[in-house]
């Protein structure tokens, strides 16, 4: 454990990086992937069961924490910590990604954000110093600057305005943040698609000095190679010595191939809510419950898996689960999906300790490609 806010990094291989963040609440281990806690719940999960499974860090969502319960109500029962129950690492988005996505009526301007809540219309202002204010009530220990988030595809002249409001906005949310022993403000590199201007938006918060880098407005509906080639654009800017967090993602195959090009953290809300809709991620690739073929099925998911939900339970017994609409079909999926999530993010961070993550990632993404084994 550490007073301070560190990031040092342990080994690199090729572009792949294994490092570790300590921070006065833990050490995060990376590569790593943070379970998507958006209200203050993994959904369907113990967060017990979160932290067995190999998570050092959890994230929270500012916009849907401060509509419900409120922030300032979670600051008055002792900060999301004790709320949750959960005491390690915390990492909250700015909410500026949900400010555009979930609400319908909506102003920005350079002072900040005017909305409406998508869940009973009141009007809220979001500026770069109440996201950080609000932050800093759930008491998290990453905070990440409100940023515009554009949906692509979109016009040149919109993701340049967007980009370097969000520059500016960062500038706000560095003063705001000021000097917080052992907690971090993170910056996030705007500029859509277009390489310049990803290179303009890196180049420009590497010289606010910050104590980490998040690459946000990617994994919107882009092709996968778009996201790929901003990486390779970018992350060749951002500081050797700071952690790189990728928003937003994503899938196994995602994961694998934004650490060959320098990633360090990563979040997403697919494991969680693939398991809710049926959905089983193993390392022989995605398994669908829902079909039918699974219904006299008696294998597990994985019998070599460390996860009960993957060893113990037979896929016909999971296909009824779900079939039938029990809620312990969605508990039993996203347990094994996290598992899944974070045996892969432990298989990285071995590889590239060995010297050997190019070849190791082959072989994961080979068995991906062959996929399920036939019932016996």
């Amino acid at each position: 454990m550490s007073d301070e806010f560190t990031f040092r990094l342990l080994a690199t291989d090729g572009g792949a990086r294994r490092g570790e963040i300590t921070m006065p609440r833990g050490t995060v281990r990376t590569p790593a992937f943070m379970p998507v806690g958006t209200g203050g719940t993994v959904k369907a999960m113990y967060m017990d069961q979160v932290r067995d499974l190999g998570a050092d860090i959890v994230l929270g969502n500012t916009y849907h924490l401060m509509l419900r319960p409120g922030a300032e109500r979670v600051a008055r029962l002792g900060g999301l910590h004790d709320f949750a129950r959960w005491p390690w690492p915390i990492l909250t988005d700015s909410g500026g990604f949900q400010v555009m996505s979930l609400s319908k009526l909506r102003k920005l301007n350079e002072q900040g954000v005017t909305f409406r809540s998508h869940i009973d219309g009141a009007k809220y202002e979001m500026s770069p110093e109440r996201s950080i204010e609000i932050q800093g009530l759930l008491d998290s220990d990453i905070q990440m600057q409100l940023d515009e988030c554009v949906a692509l595809p979109a016009k040149e002249v919109d993701i340049a305005r967007a980009m370097e409001m969000s520059l500016r906005w960062a500038e706000r949310c560095k003063v705001a943040f000021g000097d917080q022993p052992g907690k971090a403000m993170f910056g996030i590199v705007q500029g859509g698609d277009i390489p310049a201007l990803r290179e303009r938006s890196a180049q420009a918060l590497t010289e606010m000095d910050l104590k980490g880098y998040a690459v946000g407005g990617l994994a919107v509906g882009e092709p996968q190679q778009v996201m790929l080639d901003m990486l390779e654009v970018t992350c060749p800017v951002l500081p050797q010595a700071k952690p790189r967090y990728l928003m937003g993602v994503g899938t196994p195959d995602d994961i694998l191939k934004s650490v060959a090009r320098g990633i360090d953290m990563f979040d997403c809300v697919m494991p969680t809510r693939a398991g809710r809709h049926g959905l089983a991620y193993t390392r022989r690739g995605k398994i669908n419950l829902r079909n039918a073929r699974h219904a006299d099925d008696p294998r597990p998911l994985d019998e070599e898996s460390e996860c009960p939900a993957a060893r113990d339970y037979s896929r016909a017994y999971l296909h009824h689960l779900v079939k039938s609409g029990e809620s312990l079909g969605a508990m039993l999926l996203t347990w094994n999906n996290l598992a899944y999530y974070q045996a892969l993010m432990a298989d990285i961070r071995s590889a590239i300790e060995a010297g050997c993550f190019a070849g190791r990632a082959r072989e994961i993404s080979q068995a991906w490609e062959d996929g399920d084994l036939p019932a016996r």
